[in-house]
């Protein structure tokens, strides 16, 4: 399920804290960081404030406050049995597209007319 996290339009991926840790990034923000030693695996994402809170109320245990995030604006997730396909996409779309939105609008255009002209 995280691979989808590379097909999202002009993401990139990198490792600028260490061998184990993946940032996705848009228009050079972060929207998605996966802890891949972590076991289980967690991925942390941006997420509106309000729904934040309403997803760890709702997911106890399995969403958290961001680890060493702001915790009013990232949610990490740990990618148990609990955690169902569909809600996942969710989230990682609606971390991306927070991010995206928050581009200056000549980023948003370059990376539309890329993904648009290959």
């Amino acid at each position: 399920m995280l691979n989808a996290l590379s097909a999202f339009s002009g993401a990139t991926v990198s490792y600028p804290f260490d061998e184990t840790t993946r940032v996705y990034k848009v228009g050079g923000k972060i929207f998605a960081i996966v802890g891949d030693n972590d076991d289980p695996v967690r991925v942390s994402v941006k997420c509106d404030p309000d729904i934040a809170e309403e997803l760890r109320e709702q997911h106890p245990g399995t969403v958290a406050p961001g680890y060493h995030l702001s915790k009013r604006h990232w949610n990490t997730v740990t990618l148990d049995d609990s955690v169902n396909d569909d809600d996942l996409r969710d989230w990682l779309a609606h971390s991306y597209d927070l991010v995206f939105r928050s581009l200056p609008r000549a980023s948003r255009t370059e990376i539309t007319r890329v993904i648009r002209d290959n």
